[in-house]
């Protein structure tokens, strides 16, 4: 019995110290929103979260710690958005336009996470670098295969990223719409070289792609 209840207080403690670390992360990400990340204190800190100076410490060695678990936690959540679905799809236009619809539907839902992905991407290397290395294979296939060359690698993966990172910014500020969201796409693949028919066929595919991650959960339950 004893030996138990120390497993059962031993899972207690853990839980705990899993939400008050959730909680310190969920005030960092409210907070870097905002502001740029190397503004915020560890004062500002927690009292957004509401806990104690000394229960940070017990979680993060300092701010930078603490960033870099924000930054961690975005690398992840952009690895889910995408893969799965990203890695069906042979067609890098298609990848691309599927990439950037990801991150705008999710926006959209969530204002605060578009903020914050627009200024950790732009201000916070290992995020704004996790973003190039998951748009450079496609964008290089794509500027190969373009009729017209000269558009260059560089450029082209600065207009991709500029335009979704300011969208981002802007959806964050509230100053775009859900019928923003196909013009936005459109733009990113004009802007590296696309015909017009062939950025329509690219957001058909998108859709459809789209249309099947939704349908796929209720096909499983039904099983």
């Amino acid at each position: 019995m004893a030996k138990i209840n120390l497993e059962r207080r031993a899972e207690i403690g853990a839980e705990k110290r899993a939400r008050t670390r959730a909680q310190i992360l969920a005030a960092a990400n409210a907070l870097f929103a905002k502001c740029p990340w190397d503004s915020v204190t560890v004062d500002d800190l927690v009292s957004e979260a509401g806990v104690a100076k000394g229960t940070f410490y017990v979680h993060f060695k300092d701010m930078h710690a603490l960033t870099a678990a924000v930054a961690d936690d975005l690398i992840k959540t952009f690895d889910e958005m995408l893969q799965p679905h990203r890695l069906s799809i042979d067609d890098p236009l298609v990848r691309i336009a599927f990439g950037c619809d990801a991150f705008l539907e999710k926006a959209l839902d969530d204002p605060d996470w578009a903020s914050l992905v627009a200024r950790m991407a732009r201000y916070y290397p290992a995020v704004g670098e996790s973003a190039r290395r998951r748009l450079s294979e496609d964008l290089e296939r794509v500027i190969d295969t373009a009729p017209h060359g000269d558009l260059s690698f560089a450029l082209g993966l600065e207009a991709v990223l500029g335009v979704v990172l300011q969208v981002l910014a802007a959806i964050g500020e509230g100053r775009l719409s859900p019928g923003d969201r196909q013009p936005a796409i459109r733009s990113v693949l004009r802007a590296i070289g696309a015909e017009e028919s062939q950025a329509t066929s690219a957001l058909a595919q998108v859709a459809r792609v789209a249309r099947a991650a939704r349908t796929a959960p209720c096909a499983a339950n039904a099983d």
